[in-house]
């Protein structure tokens, strides 16, 4: 695997053109869900970041690695039960269809979560 990404971009651009597509949806759903997150490269992997990271996505042989945080899973546990998932990540395999409604929730109650954080912080300055 290339290293040194600096875009998305260039970090899906390494991948075939079946896998760059899942990517670049992956990428879509995850902007329409945060419009105001910034888009960078962290730990070589394309993430997403509004008042501090939300989501990390990254590409593998067999399936798309999803990284929305322990709270992410665990607030979507049930929802999540048909995929294999870890303490900070989901897998999707990569020959079946993204499930497009569930990461727009994720990512949602990702942004909200950041932000309650975010004014929690503010107040204690």
């Amino acid at each position: 695997m290339k290293k040194g990404f600096e875009t998305i971009d260039a970090y899906c651009a390494q991948f075939p053109p079946e896998v760059r597509k899942i990517l670049q949806n992956l990428r879509s759903v995850i902007r329409k869900a945060a419009p105001d997150a910034v888009e960078k490269i962290s730990y070589q992997m394309p993430a997403f970041t509004l008042n501090g990271v939300l989501v990390y996505f990254a590409a593998y042989k067999n399936h798309i690695g999803f990284y929305p945080t322990g709270n992410g899973i665990r607030a979507f546990q049930k929802e999540l039960s048909s995929f294999e998932t870890s303490k900070g990540t989901i897998r999707f395999p990569i020959d079946k269809p993204l499930p497009i409604a569930l990461i727009k929730k994720i990512v949602k109650y990702r942004v909200k979560e950041n932000a309650e954080k975010a004014v929690l912080k503010t107040r204690k300055k």
